[in-house]
């Protein structure tokens, strides 16, 4: 249950993160008030960056070998 629960919080941070560039590409916006938005914005980006990195920690690659299945930690190397 606890994969449903980061996806919806990752889910709803990318959506309002979204109304905030929506928000902020309209110009209706004061200078203050984008300043404000583009901060709320950054720590949203900040947010769904840690959800990403949490769960990638997360994957495993099943790798199948001779006499069943193994499980191995993810790797990310480019």
């Amino acid at each position: 249950m606890k994969n449903n629960m980061s996806e919806a919080n990752f889910e709803e941070t990318i959506k309002k993160l979204e109304v905030i560039a929506n928000q902020l590409e309209k110009g209706d916006l004061n200078l203050d008030e984008s300043v404000s938005k583009f901060e709320e914005g950054m720590k949203l980006s900040k947010t769904c960056s840690e959800i990403l990195e949490n769960a990638e920690k997360r994957i495993s690659i099943l790798i199948k070998k001779d006499d069943g299945v193994t499980e191995e930690n993810f790797n990310v190397e480019a």
